[in-house]
């Protein structure tokens, strides 16, 4: 997935070119990160007009694992950004409740969350699989990252 955003921040942040920033500056612009990809409009819509809502709990994505993928059987729904909205919201989750948890930028610019035992998870990658197939669940996910 190439998201043209996530190379300014890069840039912005140093992290495209191995430099640092000082780091309240480096908060702030992680914090910015995390806002953007918390929006997921599609998703939010979704689950908005299933009557879920989406509080950024794993209660949350219980309800997203129930819901009736009507998605797949309409060829012209935008199922790739459906499962990047999914996966951002999985990532926010995790980063908002589990410790030490905390967004970042894969070396090809994909943003993976990054558990404090150094575990990175393609929550892109998760989101699109649970978007066309069901698996994996988000909530099963999250029970497994939150134990680690």
């Amino acid at each position: 997935m190439n998201i043209p955003f996530l190379d300014n921040w890069r840039k912005r942040s140093g992290t495209a070119a191995g430099g640092s920033v000082a780091a309240g500056a480096e908060r702030q612009e992680t914090e910015g990160l995390a806002a953007l990809l918390a929006e997921c409009d599609l998703l939010r819509a979704q689950a908005e007009a299933a009557g879920v809502e989406l509080d950024d709990s794993a209660a949350s994505l219980e309800a997203l694992d129930q819901l009736l993928p009507r998605w797949r059987e309409d060829p012209s729904f935008e199922m790739d950004w459906l499962g990047n909205d999914a996966g951002f919201y999985l990532g926010t989750v995790v980063v908002r409740t589990v410790p030490g948890a905390r967004w970042h930028l894969s070396d090809e610019g994909r943003p993976v969350v990054e558990l404090a035992s150094g575990r990175a998870i393609d929550v892109v990658e998760v989101g699109a699989g649970w978007v066309e197939q069901g698996t994996p669940e988000l909530s099963q996910l999250y029970a497994e990252v939150s134990e680690t």
